[in-house]
């Protein structure tokens, strides 16, 4: 082989290597990871289609990891980002506590970080966080139950996922309401169904066996496919006049309470939350713009207002 020969090859490989090195660099070549909780989950279904449409709007690549509701995964699937070297990450983890070491690595490593629809702790200063206004959320659904039971009411709460932020506030937002309101209103107990329908439906049956006779006068779930669990156990045991009332308006939520089935549900827009985030996250990569997150108004969902809710569309 000549000398020029090879002197052309090696240029090739150098201007290869060049635009390799540039191309990370141009503004229509970010890449992001968003690592989800769950994508079993509807919400999260939804959540990911809203991300890959923002997506393509702002030219990115965005990839979504399913967390499937551990901790240890999601961890993994950070630090797996992390050696990808992506220009950001998208968390909704698991657990507000377990994904705080791995997200103090992302901060650590300079690389741009939001949580979407739920949050980490212990982080200083806080990671910036896109999502619903929980507790509000939370007070809203006892504040249907106060109007619609002005003389008092026997409550049974199914909870979600035990350390998830969501859950936390939903909790807390629903009891500091009953507690404020005296205690003709009573949650007579409370047990998690992890956001899933077959326990949702489990835990249901369980607790109308063992109060019997005194049955709820309401059902609160935190979680639309939970709600649909209890639904379906108030169905299965000839059980009436249970009112029930979920979280997030699913597409199954909102035809239940069109069709009585549910007294009503939580809208927390996960198209807002998602595309809001995206937004920041691309802006900031991009610019610097700071990320300020964002916090998103709840709005109860009943048949006198189905039309607000985000995914009317796939209810018809």
């Amino acid at each position: 082989m000549t000398l020029r020969v090879v002197s052309l090859l090696s240029l090739g490989a150098l201007a290869i290597g060049t635009l390799s090195s540039c191309a990370k660099h141009n503004k229509d070549d970010v890449q992001i990871v968003a690592s989800f909780h769950n994508m079993a989950e509807p919400f999260f279904v939804a959540m990911r289609r809203n991300l890959e449409d923002e997506a393509r709007k702002l030219h990115v690549d965005a990839t979504v990891v399913d967390g499937q509701s551990n901790s240890a995964k999601q961890t993994a699937d950070v630090a797996a980002a992390m050696a990808d070297n992506v220009d950001g990450i998208i968390l909704a983890p698991t657990d507000v506590n377990a994904l705080t070491p791995a997200v103090k690595d992302v901060v650590k490593a300079d690389i741009p970080i939001v949580t979407v629809d739920r949050r980490v702790e212990g982080m200083t200063p806080p990671v910036p966080h896109v999502g619903a206004d929980n507790i509000a959320g939370g007070a809203v659904m006892a504040k249907w139950v106060i109007d619609s039971f002005p003389k008092g009411a026997r409550i049974v709460l199914i909870t979600g996922q035990p350390g998830s932020s969501s859950a936390i506030d939903r909790t807390h937002g629903i009891e500091q309401a009953f507690a404020a309101s005296g205690p003709r209103y009573r949650i007579v107990t409370s047990q998690t169904a992890n956001w899933q329908r077959d326990q949702g439906l489990t835990v249901a049956q369980n607790i109308l066996t063992s109060l019997g006779a005194a049955k709820p006068d309401v059902i609160l779930a935190e979680d639309d496919d939970m709600a649909l669990g209890a639904v379906e156990a108030l169905r299965a045991g000839n059980v009436t006049g249970v009112s029930v009332l979920g979280f997030n308006a699913t597409p199954d939520a909102l035809r239940a309470v069109k069709a009585g089935t549910m007294a009503a549900t939580v809208e927390q827009s996960p198209s807002r939350q998602i595309r809001t985030a995206l937004d920041q996250l691309v802006a900031h990569i991009r610019t610097k713009a700071p990320m300020a997150g964002a916090s998103i108004t709840p709005v109860l969902i009943t048949r006198a207002n189905l039309s607000q809710a985000e995914r009317i569309g796939e209810a018809q």
